[in-house]
């Protein structure tokens, strides 16, 4: 009921000229968990509820007829009411060909899990739906000595395996790029969108490694290649490999992988960028040395300040972001309202989140909403009573290694403006005085 008073998702739901009705009507849903909170709300509430609602007195055609039957949606699909949320493409990026990347509609959703059907997308040579018998995993070495036993796994094979489940956020490396240098877009949606968290299924790669006899101290990295055209190639250090935490996946949130997400098999690598969890997995090579792909020595690098490019910078540093009240959002009227938000941290857990209401001169300490488990998304709320005046929202991170997520001045004295990757700054979102919220850099 509070999303009543937020804009929450401003492509869906209202336009200027719908505010009005809006107002007429929503003071009846206000008299339960806001009296605390706005004593001057609940008062008008009690007014409205002693008029009538008609909302109420009037029972609609779902409370006096029959509903439709399980056979007409055989697959589950959102209300109509929210077709508008849904996965964008980005107008300012640059098409080759063919669309690339859609963005999450972080602004929309709750708790951490991401929807199938919202995780965002980002494809190098376009997306396939491929054959699941016909699919194959090899696990081979760069030499003899490295496997005693190289392998081909059918997916029926793989299956059979003991499998484990576990939730993880999966990031692009160049989400938040556009912010380098200076404000771009205008909602969270299109700054921090290349971000979703799931749970997947599937087999640990120490074991398919295992069972290939593979000699795990000479090899030292693995090489993971994709079936798509693009020939994603991505260099995986042992390290990662050996706690156990790399899977070679085909389940996400309870079933199959969607085709878009790399069915039937992919890569899931926690806390390193989107880039090496490999789509479409066909091989896994063991290697003692970097592999230095196209992909991870002319893409995916770092330029640094002194002109120089920094390589294998894979894992995502602690960084948070409000997604309510955010930009392109309109909150309707003084009084409460709650800000909300998600933290993460490619090194381990999400310790503390931290708001400010006035652009970083002031912080106070967030609630964080459990489960809060490694590599994961963490939800975080903050109470907030608007009185009508201009605010700054922002939100800082701290994980359980110390990290701690840095205003821009400080990333940009370490990094310049010109880099696109591994943006981790603290966002702004600038509320005016007529409710609307505004992506500003502070």
């Amino acid at each position: 009921m509070l999303s009543r008073f937020i804009r929450r998702a401003p492509e869906n739901f209202l336009t200027r000229d719908q505010m009005q009705d809006v107002r007429a009507g929503r003071r009846g849903f206000l008299a339960g968990a806001l009296a605390a909170a706005s004593s001057a709300v609940a008062v008008n509430a009690q007014a409205q509820a002693a008029e009538g609602d008609p909302n109420i007195l009037n029972l609609p055609p779902h409370s006096t007829g029959l509903g439709q039957p399980v056979a007409a949606r055989p697959y589950g699909l959102p209300s109509e009411f929210e077709k508008n949320l849904q996965r964008r493409e980005s107008p300012g990026l640059t098409r080759i060909g063919q669309a690339s990347v859609s963005f999450c509609p972080l602004q929309g959703l709750f708790g951490i899990i991401t929807p199938s059907g919202l995780h965002f997308e980002r494809h190098h040579q376009g997306w396939w739906d491929i054959d699941p018998t016909r699919h194959r995993l090899m696990v081979n070495g760069s030499d003899e000595t490295m496997l005693k036993r190289p392998m081909v796994f059918s997916m029926d094979e793989l299956m059979r395996l003991p499998n484990v489940s576990r939730m993880h956020f999966i990031e692009c490396g160049a989400n938040t790029g556009m912010e380098w240098g200076n404000t771009a877009v205008p909602t969270v949606q299109y700054t921090h969108g290349m971000l979703s968290c799931s749970e997947f299924t599937g087999v640990p790669l120490r074991t398919l490694l295992e069972l290939c006899g593979a000699d795990l101290k000479r090899g030292r990295f693995v090489l993971a290649e994709g079936a798509d055209g693009s020939g994603m190639t991505r260099t995986i250090p042992m390290s990662l490999i050996m706690s156990g935490e790399v899977l070679v996946a085909y389940g996400q949130n309870g079933e199959m992988l969607r085709p878009e997400n790399g069915y039937p098999l992919r890569l899931i690598v926690p806390g390193v960028q989107g880039v090496s969890w490999v789509k479409y997995l066909r091989r896994i090579e063991l290697g003692d040395m970097p592999y230095g792909t196209k992909d991870e020595t002319i893409h995916y690098v770092d330029l640094q300040p002194s002109g120089l490019h920094r390589q294998y910078t894979s894992i995502q540093e602690v960084k948070s972001v409000i997604t309510s009240p955010s930009g392109g959002q309109v909150l309707l009227d003084k009084g409460f309202h709650t800000i909300t938000g998600l933290a993460w941290s490619g090194r381990g857990k999400v310790k503390k989140v931290d708001v400010s209401t006035d652009g970083g001169r002031n912080w106070r300490p967030a609630r964080l909403e459990g489960p809060v488990l490694g590599k994961c998304l963490t939800r975080f709320n903050a109470d907030f009573v608007w009185d009508g005046k201009p605010a700054i929202f922002q939100s800082r991170a701290v994980d359980d290694t110390g990290q701690i997520q840095p205003d821009y001045h400080q990333l940009r004295q370490v990094r310049a403006s010109r880099s696109i990757y591994h943006n981790n700054a603290i966002q702004s979102w600038s509320l005016e005085e007529n409710g609307e919220v505004k992506n500003v850099q502070v």
